[in-house]
């Protein structure tokens, strides 16, 4: 895990992490790529680019979208996986330059947070669902295979049934692999915290639990398309007997057999069957 932004500006109103971290700062963009390759020299086969504010690097004139085509120019032998970007920052820019990658993997996780216009702006989130909606369309266009992980907030106050209804309708019609759904808690010092209409527990767990469910399904979905397809896995832990588990580039989790020792190996594996979750390759 590489972390290369720290702070956030943001002024989302169920957020306290801006009082908490500070301001936009990132590691100076000369240093990511000798990090880089002392990360692989120690054995290491992917590394995953973090921060609080990830899709906000900046230094000096770098952004981002810089920092993806140094790690793509390079001689660095990793596999490079991005651990969350934001959608206002996310652009056609960055989805091409990932779709015909060679290092960068093709996933790539998205805080949604709600799919209902409303609560959006009550959040103060920086984009609609229209957009949100092209960003997830764009990705499935030019980058057909990629996994896409969404973020969820269920409970925000002032979310009726209407307003999650909203967002599940908004989310069935989208195709992606995975969602991280999490109940709304309060936090101090928050905008969040003194609005009207709050939702209880039981029903911030229910609505929590049906989109759970949607995942679940959303997820087998995804997996199934993969189905006889080859990806490239790098294998992380031998599970049992000559059983090793580990992650395509597109995030499913794999397990295959092997005699041989493939641990921390990269290996090409034909997905061949879904079972409780995961492929056997």
């Amino acid at each position: 895990v590489l972390k290369i932004q720290d702070g956030c500006e943001y002024n989302c109103t169920y957020c306290v992490i801006p009082q908490a971290r500070g301001k936009f700062r990132s590691m100076p963009f000369n240093e990511i790529i000798p990090t880089l390759k002392t990360i692989s020299e120690k054995g290491f086969k992917e590394a995953v680019l973090v921060g609080i504010n990830l899709s906000e690097y900046r230094f000096n004139n770098y952004r981002f979208a810089d920092v993806l085509k140094a790690i793509e120019d390079s001689d660095v032998d990793l596999r490079v996986r991005i651990s969350s970007i934001e959608p206002n920052i996310l652009n056609k820019e960055i989805i091409d330059l990932i779709s015909k990658s060679q290092k960068i993997c093709p996933h790539f996780h998205l805080p949604l947070q709600s799919g209902s216009d409303t609560i959006l702006k009550l959040m103060r989130r920086r984009y609609n669902s229209l957009q949100f909606r092209g960003k997830i369309e764009l990705i499935n266009s030019l980058v057909p295979n990629a996994g896409i992980g969404i973020d969820v907030i269920t409970g925000f106050p002032g979310e009726s049934e209407v307003e999650f209804e909203e967002t599940y309708n908004f989310l069935n019609e989208l195709k992606f692999s995975y969602l991280h759904v999490f109940s709304y808690s309060e936090r101090e010092n928050t905008l969040a915290i003194t609005m009207e209409n709050k939702v209880s527990e039981n029903l911030k767990k229910e609505r929590t639990n049906i989109l759970r469910e949607l995942s679940k399904k959303k997820t087998e979905e995804f997996y199934k398309s993969q189905l006889n397809t080859e990806r490239e896995v790098i294998f992380e832990h031998k599970i049992k007997d000559d059983y090793y588990f580990g992650h395509t580039d597109n995030y499913i989790p794999i397990v295959a057999k092997s005699q041989n020792n493939i641990n921390n190996t990269k290996i090409k594996v034909l997905l061949k069957l879904l079972i409780n979750g995961k492929i056997e390759g």
